[in-house]
């Protein structure tokens, strides 16, 4: 299905525009092992969020079909929908959380929105106990409001919505948000779509990459190998009741997941 894989895994930290240890790119041909990518010309191996989203939408544009995959979350649990009366609609889901949560400012920290001090984050609040159907099903997967503790995503996923939609906006029509514009991408188009690491990375020697290196590492490679093997549409439509299947379409799913 694809020409290319790209593993993300991302980071929360700091702003968008610090250079973060924590932010890992790995990309893939079809024949070749997944490859680290770094910023250029920068004498450094670490990006920078804002960085990245100006990288990745480089990679959309030049019209090879590729995957991308992001470590962190897509959108919230339908609780938070039903709290704060939003429609059950992803776009319009990016939008508000934009408006309340501007983590893409410049020189904004993700506890900055939650102290109050930027932005109305007190106005679109969960709660750490509320999950998604999809991390549910994974069970060792961490709410994205859970702010606290080893192995969360809230951080991240707080920081990386708002370049998601950067992105929706910028490639809209043209690139596959998976599964919010349908659980079956079409032919040639590349696709965007969370992941989580931990389910692919024992599978292979970490070596000497770091932890993070590894995960955006395992990530492209999980999808590279799927998809040689012609079994990565089989994971576009995970096994779901039609009524989970609706709630996913609204909270999001991790690629990977049956």
């Amino acid at each position: 299905m694809f020409d290319r894989f790209i593993g993300i895994d991302y980071s929360g930290a700091e702003t968008p525009t610090s250079r973060l240890p924590g932010l890992r790119i790995y990309m893939a041909e079809r024949e070749g092992i997944p490859i680290e990518v770094r910023p250029t010309p920068q004498p450094t191996p670490h990006w920078t969020r804002r960085e990245l989203a100006a990288w990745l939408d480089e990679r959309l544009e030049d019209g090879a079909p590729t995957i991308v995959g992001i470590d962190h979350g897509f959108s919230f649990p339908t609780r938070y929908f039903e709290r704060h009366g939003l429609r059950h609609d992803w776009t319009a889901f990016l939008g508000d959380f934009c408006r309340h949560w501007p983590t893409d400012g410049a020189h904004v920290y993700v506890d900055f929105v939650r102290d109050g001090r930027v932005g109305r984050g007190w106005e679109r609040a969960g709660e750490p106990r509320w999950k998604r159907l999809t991390e549910i099903r994974a069970r060792s997967a961490k709410s994205v409001f859970q702010f606290e503790g080893q192995g969360t995503v809230a951080k991240s996923t707080h920081a990386g919505l708002p370049w998601l939609a950067r992105m929706r906006e910028r490639h809209a029509g043209r690139v596959h948000f998976w599964p919010f514009d349908g659980w079956t991408p079409p032919p040639g188009r590349s696709v965007v779509a969370e992941v989580y690491p931990s389910l692919w990375n024992r599978e292979w020697p970490r070596g000497e990459r770091t932890t993070d290196q590894h995960d955006a590492w395992s990530a492209a490679e999980w999808m590279r190998r799927a998809d040689r093997l012609g079994a990565l549409s089989e994971y576009f439509m995970p096994e779901l009741s039609a009524q989970d299947k609706n709630t996913a379409a609204i909270e999001g799913w991790i690629l990977g997941l049956r």
